[in-house]
């Protein structure tokens, strides 16, 4: 297997176990064992766990962006593009294995001095309020920048709240409400 291969499978299995179960409670021999290599293997690709929860994160965000930027694209122009965030959440939350957001999960988990893993949350967060703020920028000709932004906040805040309180509930009220004052926010 290529180098390349052997970490990705790394990442993936990881990224798996870390979501289903948790940062503290998944193990490095678990994720070995999992990804079918050696320890050694491992070490040549990630030097502590901490690494390979910074890998977590970039990969599952990487992956988040892309399925949800070709979500909302592929709605109609305007405010279903915009709103269309929601929805992704929505199928998101009723699909399987939904434990809310990944981010927030880890950073309840390492220690406040963790500055690494904290600095890489804190990164991925950002993206994802450009990623708003460019549908904003799409969907709405005209709008000042400082609005645009404003609006942007506003909205993140309420996606931000609804996959956690969808999360913390096992129930779709929070995304459904999420949406609804979003809309407000739009007119």
């Amino acid at each position: 297997m290529k180098h390349s291969e052997v970490r990705n499978t790394i990442v993936r299995t990881a990224s798996n176990l870390f979501y289903e179960q948790g940062y503290n409670l998944t193990g490095i021999n678990e994720i070995i064992a999992e990804a079918g290599i050696a320890k050694a293997t491992l070490y040549n690709h990630f030097s502590s766990k901490e690494d390979i929860c910074v890998a977590y994160i970039q990969y599952k965000n990487q992956v988040f962006l892309h399925e949800i930027g070709l979500y909302c694209y592929a709605k109609p122009k305007g405010d279903k593009q915009i709103l269309g965030i929601f929805d992704f959440l929505q199928q998101f939350f009723k699909g399987d294995g939904f434990h809310g957001c990944w981010c927030l999960n880890t950073v309840s988990e390492i220690p406040s001095d963790n500055q690494k893993i904290l600095v890489e949350i804190q990164k991925e967060k950002r993206e994802f309020l450009k990623f708003i703020e460019k549908l904003i920028a799409a969907n709405r000709e005209g709008m000042e920048e400082k609005q645009a932004e404003s609006l942007a906040k506003q909205i993140y805040l309420l996606y931000e709240g609804a996959v956690a309180e969808s999360h913390l509930y096992k129930q779709d009220w929070p995304i459904k409400m999420a949406k609804h004052m979003a809309t407000q926010s739009l007119k």
